[in-house]
Order: structure tokens, then C-alpha cells, then sequence
């Protein structure tokens, strides 16, 4: 019969979390002050501090379906899949 002890002090391991960890990225001043919603639009309006409208730049939308088949009489979903999207 094989025995074994523990040890009478666990080794000390670095949290994997701290090889993740870095310095944080310098901060940058934001071209706008305020942001508001345009009652018409119900889009943001960024100004800066006089008051002039900051252009934030455009990006657009985009939707996706999937869709997934059930072909047996066991509910169990068959290969049948189907996926699309749309972007602007």
C-alpha cells in the first residue's frame, strides 16, 4: 500500500488573471460635451463646449435570421439550417 502526505504548505501560484492584466490605455479628450436626442430623428447630438454640433461619424445596421428544421418525427433537429444577414 502506497501512502501519501500532503504537503504542510501549499506553493504560492500567481493568479492567471495578473498575466491578463496590463496598464490602462492613456486616456484621450472626447471631441464632444453634451449629447442630446433630436426629437425628430430620435438620434444623439453630440456638441462641443460652444455649442456646435460634432460630426460622430456613420456606421450602420444590420439584421440576421436562422432559421432550424425539424425533418423527423421525434422533435429532434436534422441538419436542416439556415442563416442570413443584411448590412448597410
Amino acid at each position: 500500500m502506497t501512502t501519501c502526505t500532503a504537503p504542510s504548505r501549499p506553493t504560492p501560484a500567481r493568479p492567471w488573471g495578473l498575466r491578463r492584466l496590463g496598464p490602462y490605455p492613456v486616456a484621450t479628450e472626447m471631441p464632444f460635451t453634451t449629447v442630446t436626442i433630436d426629437p425628430d430623428t430620435q438620434t444623439g447630438v453630440f456638441r462641443d463646449g460652444n455649442g456646435l454640433v460634432v460630426e460622430m461619424g456613420k456606421h450602420g445596421t444590420s439584421s440576421a435570421t436562422s432559421t432550424s428544421t425539424v425533418t423527423n418525427l421525434d422533435s429532434r433537429n436534422d441538419a436542416g439550417h439556415d442563416q442570413d444577414s443584411q448590412q448597410d
